[in-house]
Formats: C-alpha cells, sequence, structure tokens
C-alpha cells in the first residue's frame, strides 16, 4: 500500500516522503515533496503504475546495448546454430558499432530510425535493411517484456521500400547449356541438386545410407552448416546437423538413370555407406565441401563459360526444381514436400515463374477460345 514518511532536514524543515513498494515487494521512494498531499499522491501514481504493469526499474535503462544483448537477449534465444551464428554477425557489423555503448533508455524511435538512414546511405539494401530490423524489434521487445524499457522504440521505424523483382528462372535448355561446362568431379553433384531441389546443406550432406536403389528414394535428413569459426559453439566451420524426426526429415523419389549414375560414382571412387557423397577433394575421405569454395573455383567459370546473359546462383537450381514440376503439372502439396516447405504460400511463388508462362496460358487461352 501506498504510504507517507515524514522527515526533517538540516535546516529544520518538515518534508514527507512518497512509499510504494515495486513488484517485487521491496519499498521504494517516488520523491520527497512539500506536502503531505503532494506525497500521497505521487505514492498512489507510484503504485498504480505497478500494478497496470508498466513499472520500470529507474537504473534498469541505464544498461547498455551490448551488455543487454550478449548478457540477456543472446542467453535467452534457443535457435539454431547457423541462425545464431547470424545474429553475431549482424551485431558485429551492423548494430554494436551505432548502438554497442548507449544506455537502453536513451535509445529512442529517432535513435533506430538515424541507424536505418545510416544503414541505407552505406549501401545496405533495403531487403537487408528490413531484416535487421527484424531482429533489432525483437530485442527491445525482450527488454519491455524485462522491463528494462516501457515501449520498444523499433516501433513506428519508416523502413525503405523493398520492390519485388520477379525471378528469372533457369529453363531446361539453359540448364543443359550450364551442366556441360561444370568440370566431371562436380557434375554429378550439379546433377542431384536439380533432380531433388535439395538446399546446399542437404547436398553436401548426401551420404550412400541415404539412398533406397531399390525404392529409387533420398531420405533427407542431415545437413551441413557453415558458419564462422569465430561465431562457431565447437569451434569447427562444418558442422552436421541430424534434422528432428518428426519435423524436416522427408522422402524424395529419383529417377533410374541418376541413380545408376551415383551407384557408378560409389563404385569407382569406393565410397562406403557412411562417407559424404561429395567433398572437398573429391576422395571418400575428404571433408565437406565449402560452398564459397565451390561458388568461386567451379560455378563462376562455369557459368562464365556458358555464355548465358543473366546471373545464376548455386541456389537457382532449387528454384528450378520447383518451377519445372509445377510447370510440368505436379500438385502444389507434392511439390511443397519435396521442397521442404513449412507453408504452402512458400510454394506457390514458383507458380508461372518459367519464361515461356504466359506464352503457354496464352495459347491455352486461344485453344479454348478457338473450341
Amino acid at each position: 500500500m501506498p504510504s507517507v514518511r515524514t522527515r526533517v532536514t538540516d535546516d529544520g524543515r518538515l518534508r514527507f516522503v512518497a512509499l510504494y513498494r515495486d513488484p517485487s515487494g521491496r519499498q521504494k521512494s517516488a520523491g520527497t515533496f512539500g506536502t503531505e498531499r503532494q506525497a500521497e499522491r505521487a505514492a498512489h501514481r507510484a503504485e498504480s503504475v505497478v500494478e497496470s504493469g508498466t513499472w520500470i526499474h529507474p537504473a534498469a535503462g541505464r544498461v547498455t546495448f551490448r551488455n543487454y544483448v550478449e548478457q540477456l537477449w543472446i542467453p535467452s534465444r534457443h535457435v539454431e546454430v547457423s541462425t545464431m551464428a547470424g545474429y553475431r554477425s549482424y551485431l558485429d557489423k551492423h548494430f554494436l558499432p551505432f548502438l554497442g555503448d548507449r544506455p537502453m533508455v536513451e535509445i529512442l524511435p529517432s535513435t533506430v530510425q538515424d541507424w536505418v538512414t545510416a544503414a541505407s546511405s552505406a549501401g545496405l539494401s533495403p531487403a537487408s535493411i528490413r531484416k535487421y530490423h527484424v531482429m533489432l524489434h525483437s530485442i527491445f521487445k525482450r527488454a519491455v517484456r524485462d522491463r528494462v524499457l516501457a515501449s520498444n522504440p523499433c516501433e513506428g521505424t519508416e523502413l525503405p521500400k523493398v520492390i519485388a523483382r520477379k525471378t528469372r528462372i533457369l529453363t531446361p535448355a539453359e540448364y543443359d547449356q550450364l551442366v556441360r561446362q561444370v568440370p566431371n568431379r562436380y557434375r554429378l553433384m550439379v546433377m542431384v541438386d536439380i533432380e531433388t531441389g535439395l538446399r546446399w546443406g542437404e547436398l553436401i550432406a548426401l551420404r550412400p545410407r541415404h539412398i533406397d536403389f531399390l525404392r529409387r528414394t533420398i531420405v533427407v535428413e542431415q545437413t551441413i552448416v557453415e558458419i564462422s569459426k569465430k561465431h562457431s559453439p565447437t569451434g569447427e566451420r562444418m558442422i552436421i546437423k541430424d534434422y528432428p524426426k518428426d519435423d524436416e526429415s522427408r522422402v524424395l523419389r529419383i529417377s533410374q538413370p541418376l541413380l545408376d549414375l551415383i551407384a557408378a560414382d560409389i563404385r569407382a571412387r569406393h565410397i562406403r555407406r557412411d562417407d559424404l557423397l561429395f567433398t572437398s577433394t573429391g576422395q571418400r575421405d575428404g571433408g565437406p565441401l565449402s560452398r564459397n569454395t565451390f561458388r568461386t573455383r567451379v560455378w563462376l567459370p562455369a557459368l562464365a563459360a556458358s555464355g548465358l546473359e543473366f546471373h545464376v546462383r548455386v541456389h537457382d537450381l532449387r528454384h528450378a526444381h520447383a518451377s519445372w514440376l509445377l510447370a510440368g503439372g505436379a500438385d502444389l502439396k507434392t511439390v511443397m514436400e519435396r521442397m521442404g516447405h513449412s507453408q504452402i504460400m512458400t510454394t506457390q511463388k514458383y507458380l508461372h515463374t518459367l519464361p515461356d508462362a504466359q506464352d503457354k496460358a496464352l495459347a491455352a487461352f486461344e485453344a479454348v477460345r478457338q473450341h
């Protein structure tokens, strides 16, 4: 309950101290006043703030952004190793240099807006700014919940507009043109990728034990995450992760010709059941293949030699897989399962993405019209 305590100053004046209890029950002062009535009002106001759940400890907001993030926010996050490595990278590159030594209570909506302006001026893309702002919003949302701040300074931030660009999907003819330029040592890996649509980490984690040659299937149950050693909890750059049995593990059917090529490669290189199919050295005892190494030493030279007039990423093979399936008449649910998407809306974006999709739609319209 609010209360008032009197005290006498050194010069003999009577003063009134407003008292209330914080959420933990400890008695706090809401200030010292010249009249008892003023003190009572202040005590009741402080008590009502506690009861409303918006009370903030006066010293809580003085913790710096750096200390709050490193001592409270990061330890509270239960996320994948790669996600945590991303958080650390974003903090080191973008947030700690700008906000690190500021007390949390001094970071205002205008401060966050200043960060957006500075990041945009430095050349950070609108999509990246929005992505990093989501993380920053999460940090301050937790700070509000922890009663470090009364409100989230990321609310209402004016963010740069992201202009959606239509994805240019690799056609089958363009894929053939490209894959012919890929060295023999890596060509089978590219062929597996286009036929399965595997993510990079899933592709380089494949082992013979994941392949059922009788049922013509591949079980996707592992991935390899590549992160900076600086942010790795184990000090390793390549971390092998098993998918949860009830989460992303999935079974994909593949063609007999591709299976025959895989079987021949396994025999030729004497690959054992638990060896990686695609390694950094091309030998069965080689380590996981780095995405950046493959991109710079293999993919980009092959792309340049292919003569294609647009840029193609390794990840675009996955996009092409989904688009070809849908263009060929596969149903959305099946494509969603093959891709390992959690939401069908993610799969839907691959509808009508091939360059000739509009021509096929118009031809279908004319066929009905002239019937």
